[in-house]
């Protein structure tokens, strides 16, 4: 019986690797789009816990994003596959890029500075 464990355990392997390739490949996509609409761009990952790694993405123009993957490794591969520059910390001269609306600060400040809060009571 243990015989047939192993080959069905490679299988298992394999599906999940393809799996993570694939995502990781649909997610290079989205980014070399990002990157196309916003004359280039540069990311930085940040884990999630179980949700997976959440892929930040700011343009050369100062346009930001971000996508979500499965996990550290597939986001790794999907940055990697697009060819951006990641960095370690989301700060500093890669923060300073980041341009904001009156949508996202008044979302950042709620109602702290007067801003709409999701409290409907």
């Amino acid at each position: 019986m243990a015989e047939t464990a192993e080959p069905q355990t490679q299988q298992t392997d394999d599906k999940h690797a393809a799996r993570a390739e694939r995502r990781a490949a649909k997610l290079a996509k989205q980014i070399n789009a990002f990157a196309k609409a916003h004359g280039g761009a540069e990311g930085q990952l940040a884990h999630l816990g179980r949700m997976g790694t959440r892929i930040v993405l700011v343009g050369e123009d100062g346009g930001w994003g971000d996508l979500v993957a499965p996990s550290y490794a597939v986001a790794e591969n999907a940055t990697s596959k697009a060819g951006i520059t990641v960095h370690e910390d989301f700060d500093g001269e890669f923060a300073a890029k980041v341009r904001t609306g009156p949508y996202e600060w008044s979302r950042m400040a709620g109602i702290q500075v007067g801003g709409p809060s999701d409290d409907k009571g």
